[in-house]
Parts: structure tokens; sequence; C-alpha cells
């Protein structure tokens, strides 16, 4: 599941992509406009510029801007660097997989293989997205029932 981190960090990023390119933002407009505490959106900034996904500059004119281009930002990468694996338990994980105490055989555990599916089908959709891709998503959510 997404944590608060993780969509408020995905949010922080659509904001920054829909700017015009070079042009920079304060993070207490993205707080404001995204309805993001300042301090957590400041905590995720500093997460996602270590990631290399934002810059920051300071003094007039500074703020935050992408790194790089939108399109070159997959949305699966983000989720990771804010959130970590995407796999929903940590035996389904491909990059820190972790054993079940529990489990005595991985390949009849129905929870794990299901999982894993799970885990496949997520990444398929987010490593496919980029950044530009979901700041188009303007209006999407009218065509889907709530």
């Amino acid at each position: 599941m997404l944590t608060n981190k993780g969509k408020y960090g995905l949010k922080a990023m659509v904001h920054l992509a829909r700017l015009p390119v070079g042009a920079t933002v304060q993070s207490a407009e993205i707080a404001s406009t995204e309805h993001i505490s300042k301090k957590f959106l400041d905590a995720i900034l500093l997460d996602l510029k270590n990631a290399g996904f934002v810059r920051s500059k300071k003094g007039p004119g500074g703020g935050y801007t992408l790194a790089r281009p939108a399109e070159d930002i997959v949305v699966g990468a983000i989720v990771r660097a804010l959130d970590g694996p995407l796999a929903p338990i940590a035996c389904a994980s491909r990059t820190a997989y972790q054993p079940c105490d529990d489990c005595d055989d991985l390949t009849a555990c129905a929870v794990r293989l299901t999982m894993l599916e799970v885990r496949d089908a997520m990444a398929e959709v987010l490593d496919r997205l980029s950044l530009a891709d979901m700041a188009g998503k303007v209006g999407a959510v009218d065509a889907i029932a709530v």
C-alpha cells in the first residue's frame, strides 16, 4: 500500500512536472496547493533530492524543480525511493526479499505466490508510467467509479 509519504511525494512531483521548464517553486506553495504539511513535505523533498529526482536552488528566485525531464522519470522509481519495495510482503520482494518465519515451502505458499502477482502487476503499471504521463491524467477520475 502506498504510504502518505509516497502519495504526497507523487503529488509534489506532479506539481513540479506541471511547471514550465526551468521554473522553480517554493515548498510552501506546493504544500498549500497540494494540502500537505510543509514540514512533512520538506522532508519528502529532501528524500526526492537525495534520490536525484529534484533539485533545489537557494536565494531569490529559488525553490524546487525537477532534476530531469518528467518524461524521463518513471513513477515506480519515485514510489520505491519514498516507500521502498513495491511488494506487499517481504517474501514477495524482488529487491528486499526476506523469508517468512512461518513458511516451510516457498513454492507451495499460496499467499506468497499471490503477492508475487500483485507485486508484478503494480510494477508493470508503475514502471511503464512516466511522471509526464501521470501529470497528464487530469479529469481521469471522472471515468472511474468511486
